[in-house]
């Protein structure tokens, strides 16, 4: 597995399968552009981006993470995922209702205009898009609760009982 990052947003990490080559890097490319194409990235890259542009993040086997921290980062990246979801399900639910009102008066005896009947050719990319970001925000939200869990618990302080100021235990 290989890490690259990117020098106008170091906190983003692409993970591809192999090592550093011309293919693993097409492959970070194809990765970058999803997480461009779903707001995950802080940075547009308005100057240009290519394959060579990555950066390897070398792990060293000293400082590998415990179990414990990789399930939360993994923990996180289901959140943030999530987050990215309900995002793009919200901006285009509004389009998609209205749409979907026009599409119930083809079932009705109701005439229908010239104008519904283009508008509506025009928003079945909408309503297509709004359902496909729907399932997958469902399907996220159903897995990120585990995820929330596993927040929840790295983020409880330890129960530990500790010896008071005045040396009575709590």
């Amino acid at each position: 597995m290989v890490k690259y990052t990117l020098k106008e947003d170091p906190e983003a990490a692409i993970e591809v399968p192999g090592k550093d080559s011309a293919k693993a890097r097409t492959k970070a490319m194809e990765k970058l552009m999803e997480l461009m194409d779903d707001g995950q990235l802080k940075t547009t890259l308005d100057g240009g981006f290519g394959p060579d542009d990555f950066i390897e993040v070398e792990e060293h086997p000293d400082t590998e993470p415990s179990p414990e921290e990789n399930e939360v980062v993994r923990a996180v990246q289901i959140l943030n995922r999530l987050a990215s979801l309900k995002l793009k399900m919200q901006q285009t639910q509004q389009d998609a209702g209205e749409i979907r009102a026009i599409v119930d008066l083809l079932f009705t005896d109701t005439l229908i205009s010239e104008e519904d009947v283009l508008r509506l050719k025009e928003g079945f990319k909408v309503l297509n898009k709004f359902a496909q970001a729907n399932i997958q925000y469902r399907e996220a939200r159903s897995q990120a609760e585990s995820a929330r869990e596993v927040l929840n618990r790295a983020l409880q302080p330890e129960s530990t009982s500790l010896p008071s100021a005045n040396g009575s235990q709590s």
